[in-house]
């Protein structure tokens, strides 16, 4: 079965396509899926994540590419929570909530009122790893120099504002300024995850990873090259289950990243009896 896998990766360019989104996706994924945890920022991403789908309804309604469209819609969908969560932090979940159902709705919606084009709904709900173009692995190679570029340039700054804003203000460092720009990059990222699982699994593989690395880690940097590798683990193992069996891609790398998340738990559990 592996040479099976291994060969139609030799052999075939969708499959080669597939396994380097997964990993391109996994980097992404393990850098901003760290901010999102250690910030607390899951409910956001979750919102940005179903809110996205009215950028794709959108896109095909007026006619230009769908990556496009909901990577503009989910960045001004992100800002536009970040900005109701500063100045409004006690009924923030209500109003992501109803963010969440309109960006949902509208782009159905608009999907439905798409002339003589019949959108495959499925493949961005859960995903479609196997029918990545080229064009979006670019998108996801310049994603990934980006996000690494951001750390890298700003390490120090990004750790203050995620353990202690209010000491990191106090240092001068601007921290709405950095929450706005983690929230502009995690819509980013979630944008090119949908490709990979979908939007409605798109939250499991920003944040399972990352929970699991941050047993096993002593700082932030080492908790993102964790989580980039686990979730590398995740996608490579889920490509070859929905290879193999026939398997819905997203559904089958979830499935192992969930299970790889539950056995952690419990052996971290018995080991801190």
């Amino acid at each position: 079965m592996e040479n099976t896998l291994i060969d139609a990766i030799l052999n075939y360019e969708f499959m080669q396509n597939a396994l380097i989104a997964g990993i391109l996706v996994s980097i992404a994924c393990g850098i901003i899926g760290s901010l999102t945890i250690i910030n607390k920022m899951t409910f956001i991403a979750g919102g940005v994540a179903h809110g996205a789908y009215g950028g794709i309804g959108l896109a095909f309604f007026v006619g230009f590419a769908p990556l496009l469209g909901a990577s503009i819609f989910a960045v001004a969908l992100g800002l536009l929570i970040a900005f109701i969560s500063m100045e409004n932090k006690e009924r923030v979940d209500s109003i992501i909530g109803a963010l969440w159902a309109f960006g949902m709705a509208f782009g159905i919606i608009l999907v439905d009122l798409t002339p003589g084009y019949n959108v495959d709904l499925m493949s961005y709900l859960f995903g479609s790893i196997l029918a990545v173009p080229k064009s979006d692995l670019y998108f996801m190679a310049i994603l990934d120099v980006i996000f690494i570029l951001f750390v890298l340039l700003f390490y120090r700054q990004i750790c203050a504002v995620s353990f202690d804003s209010e000491f990191a203000k106090l240092r001068g460092v601007k921290t709405s300024v950095f929450y706005y720009a983690m929230t502009a990059l995690m819509a980013f990222c979630v944008v090119a995850t949908i490709r990979v699982v979908g939007l409605i699994l798109v939250i499991a593989l920003l944040t399972i990873p990352p929970f699991v690395a941050e047993k096993f880690s002593s700082n932030l940097g080492v908790m993102m090259i964790l989580s980039s590798v686990t979730s590398a683990f995740f996608t490579v193992v889920g490509l070859w289950l929905s290879f193999t069996y026939n398997l819905t891609s997203g559904a089958s790398i979830i499935l192992v990243a969930t299970l790889f998340f539950f056995l952690t738990q419990i052996i971290y559990k018995i080991k801190s009896v």
